[in-house]
């Protein structure tokens, strides 16, 4: 699917794909809060006319990400995310019982 850029019209080229780390760095908590946060896949696009760059989402993922991590959907929201996590990135929900 060809992409314009939605400043100047020009066809935009595919930079890659990435993982963009959701959360916050807190000075109490330091990165645990990106941690718990989780990160979203995203494609990378660029425009060579403008240099402006737009990320798009990456969609449905398989099964394991490029880092090995299994991926599931959230129960709640369906979105994927990694197995390991306690509350989903995207609705918050509480996951998995911790004792």
């Amino acid at each position: 699917m060809e992409r314009k850029c939605t400043a100047c019209g020009t066809v935009l080229k595919y930079a890659g794909q990435e993982k963009l780390q959701l959360g916050k760095t807190s000075w109490l908590l330091g990165d645990l809060p990106n941690l718990l946060a989780g990160a979203l896949q995203v494609h990378i696009y660029y425009c060579s006319g403008c240099g402006k760059i737009e990320f798009y989402a990456a969609g449905e993922q398989p099964a394991e990400d490029g880092n090995g991590m299994a991926q599931v959907k959230c129960p709640y929201c369906g979105h994927l995310h990694d197995m390991d996590d306690s509350r989903c990135p995207y609705c918050n929900q509480r996951l998995m019982d911790i004792t």
